[in-house]
């Protein structure tokens, strides 16, 4: 074993990561030792800003104390309870919470350890309903194009994205997907396209095709994050809404990166001004500190599913070990405090302008094929280089090298810096990666 395949005097060979180039990783390790506020720190001792939150999933910066108080708090009290036939004062606590800055309607929560989780629950909710309703036969589910709803046979068979599909298998059956968003007329705008509205029918056509009483849901990412922040164009999610309430669909926004001001709304479904049947909520749940995922549904759907079950039955077969983790309760209650406290969802909204602004001056250097982006979610296209991706994870080592940390997908560089950012870390953030974008 190379002296490289070691770090702190661990051997790197036992742990398969996800989504990583394993071998690649063992010959030049990107080790992230300790977090604080905007900034991580290497196992050399080098700064980095963090220019992604985490993965979307720590808007209020790291190592907040007042989460960790909580969690240590609750691990004093209780650290585990059975979530079949039992409950914690904590889970009930989050979803009343939760309901209240929700958009309305969305006021019935079903904890999971994470978002595929959520995914996977917000797809069976949808089914199940359709069913006890004595629509049985709508079992057909419709996602996207370049799509990702987590890692589970059922996100990654609606979702789009081609590496996560591929060696797999053909998914769950039944399954159509609409054409994605990212179109030639909107490139370099920041915000929302005037054109595209119009691939919304695209839901229409697979009515058309299939039958509106065969398909149970259609889900979509407000804004599409993993794939590289693909914005909805004008008026495309209004479609998508109308159709749907025309023909009987749900309508599920999968709000795991946009959910909690990453928008500066409380969730994409308010700025965008459309308010979907079923949403899943993770990551800045609980401002990364704790896994869990939520999916919010409507009261009406919930009580249909109830009241089709005997009065002493089960009424939904599903659920996990980890669902409404005590812990996870505490760390997402603190959260969401820290949320209230410092309104950080307003802070989100002021940053906004500015950071879009600088997004948006990459387009002067000739690798730069586009920018875009919406809130706090901006990226930048970059020409392919050797292969497909190459440039990017070229862009991802450099960066890392160089002082900060960013979220490449293919050859796409991706931005969604911590709401507690200031003016000068967004300045920071910029000037590095355009020192890198410089030399390819």
């Amino acid at each position: 074993m190379s002296s490289s395949a070691r770090i702190t005097n661990q051997p790197l060979e036992n742990h398969w990561m996800p989504f990583s180039g394993n071998r690649q990783f063992r010959e030049a390790p990107r080790i992230i030792a300790r977090a604080e506020g905007v900034h991580y720190w290497n196992t050399r001792g080098d700064k980095l800003i963090d220019a992604v939150s985490g993965l979307y999933t720590t808007p209020a910066g790291h190592g907040r104390r007042e989460i960790r108080d909580a969690v240590y708090q609750q691990m004093e009290e209780l650290d585990y309870a059975p979530p079949f036939q039992y409950g914690v004062p904590g889970s009930f606590r989050l979803a009343a919470e939760l309901a209240q800055m929700l958009p309305k309607g969305l006021n019935r929560i079903f904890f999971a350890g994470g978002g595929s989780e959520a995914v996977e629950s917000a797809l069976k909710v949808a089914i199940n309903y359709h069913r006890v309703r004595g629509q049985g036969q709508r079992q057909r589910l419709i996602g996207r194009e370049r799509g990702y709803h987590g890692v589970n046979f059922a996100g990654w068979s609606v979702g789009g994205m081609v590496k996560n599909r591929q060696a797999f298998g053909l998914g769950l059956p039944g399954v159509a997907h609409m054409r994605h968003t990212h179109i030639p007329e909107n490139k370099f705008v920041m915000g929302q396209g005037e054109h595209g509205a119009d691939l919304a029918d695209d839901l229409q056509r697979f009515v058309d095709l299939h039958g509106a009483d065969t398909i149970a849901a259609c889900i979509v990412e407000p804004i599409a994050g993993s794939t590289g922040i693909l914005v909805p164009p004008q008026n495309y999610l209004q479609r998508l809404r109308q159709i749907c309430d025309k023909h009987g669909i749900l309508l599920i926004f999968d709000e795991v990166i946009c959910g909690f001001g990453r928008t500066g709304a409380a969730f994409a479904a308010d700025a965008f001004g459309v308010i979907p049947d079923i949403m899943t909520m993770a990551k800045a749940i609980t401002n990364g500190n704790i896994p869990m995922g939520a999916v919010a549904v409507r009261e009406d759907i919930q009580q249909a599913i109830l009241d089709a079950a005997g009065p002493d039955a089960i009424e939904f077969f599903h659920g996990y070990t980890y669902s409404a983790h005590p812990v996870a309760c505490a760390a997402a209650l603190a959260t969401l405090k820290i949320y209230r406290d410092e309104d950080l969802f307003a802070r989100a909204k002021a940053l906004t302008p500015g950071f879009l602004a600088r997004i948006a001056s990459f387009r002067d250097l000739p690798v730069v094929t586009d920018t875009r982006g919406y809130g706090l979610l901006g990226a930048i296209d970059l020409a392919p280089g050797t292969a497909p991706g190459a440039r990017g994870f070229e862009v991802l080592k450099k960066t890392f090298e160089a002082g900060v940390v960013v979220r490449i997908a293919g050859d796409t560089v991706i931005f969604s810096p911590p709401f507690i950012a200031s003016e000068d870390h967004l300045d920071e953030m910029v000037a590095i990666t355009r020192k890198v974008l410089e030399t390819l």
